[in-house]
């Protein structure tokens, strides 16, 4: 059986911490940003943490299990 091979997209997009979480970054922060408020770009440029019902598919998608 071949091996299984990383999404590309996710490996640019997640980073695992220490403790298992999968860190993310935030969405709406690349283009029309005039409109947007600067506290709400401040906090956009901030990383998240994927949510746990969702976790269990991203590491899937990095080929961790």
């Amino acid at each position: 059986m071949p091996k299984m091979k990383t999404h590309s997209r996710s490996k640019k997009t997640f980073s695992l911490t220490g403790t298992g979480k999968v860190r993310r970054y935030k969405a709406f922060k690349s283009h029309l940003l005039t409109k947007k408020s600067k506290k709400r770009k401040r906090h956009l440029g901030h990383t998240g943490y994927v949510d746990v019902s969702n976790e269990k598919m991203v590491k899937r998608l990095l080929c961790l299990r």
